[in-house]
């Protein structure tokens, strides 16, 4: 093998061109001399890192389940909206039911709109002011309702009173049944005038109205421990 490699370089040029072969021979004498030598592989630690994973798109289509899907806060803000309907429509049954044949110098309470009154304090001008929007007019296709001008008087007379809170008092049980109740009056009394224009009453008949506001007044007070519970399902998300 040495012997070989000797003789290799004791050559001359003409016998060392024709060992080569032809691939080489066809290449000229400075390309051949600039082919570079196989570089080494260099060490680098990113080749022992993880590869990130690649992005993949979600899937298109949607199915039941990813429509139902929520979380939990959702689920708990829908509760409560629920539970303060079902004890709304509660509240109209009992009115009509038995609270209706329950008088005291003429008047009866007025239980459905304790509780739209009720939440829409509660829940403050933001919310609340949708709601006493919606529910006023729950109200009145109801059947239960004095005719549709209980939609312009809860509304304005709930929004007023959110409003007074806010910016007079601080948030708390009397502040709520308060201003509640004084939003209550108001309508009775806005009822009473709207009745009174339509030739629907007598000036005499006030004090119905009156004692009517009072007794929902009163019974605002046991009301605003089942409302008030049912507003903190999921948290206060009111703000001052």
């Amino acid at each position: 093998m040495a012997q070989q490699k000797r003789t290799n370089r004791t050559q001359p040029p003409a016998q060392r061109t024709r060992s080569q072969t032809p691939a080489q021979r066809s290449q000229p004498p400075a390309q051949r001399r600039r082919t570079p030598a196989k570089k080494k592989q260099s060490f680098s630690l990113v080749q022992f890192l993880p590869k990130a994973a690649e992005f993949k798109p979600d899937a298109e289509g949607s199915s039941l389940l990813k429509l139902l899907h929520m979380t939990r806060l959702q689920r708990l803000s829908y509760l409560k909206w629920i539970l303060y309907i079902a004890v709304m429509i509660l509240m109209l049954v009992i009115q009509d039911v038995v609270m209706s044949r329950v008088t005291l110098f003429g008047g009866t309470t007025d239980l459905a709109v304790c509780v739209i009154l009720l939440i829409t304090v509660i829940e403050g001008t933001e919310v609340g002011s949708i709601f006493v929007l919606l529910a006023s007019a729950f109200y009145y296709f109801s059947g239960s309702s004095p005719g549709p001008a209980c939609v312009m008087l809860l509304t304005f007379a709930g929004i007023g009173a959110c409003m007074f809170r806010q910016m007079y008092l601080h948030r708390s049980r009397g502040s709520i049944v308060l201003c509640a109740g004084l939003a209550l009056m108001l309508y009775e009394i806005g009822i009473y005038g709207t009745a009174l224009f339509l030739e629907l009453t007598r000036w005499n008949r006030i004090n119905v109205f009156l004692v009517t506001g009072l007794l929902s007044w009163i019974v605002m007070i046991p009301l605003y421990s089942l409302i008030n519970r049912i507003g903190q399902i999921g948290g206060n998300t009111w703000k001052e």
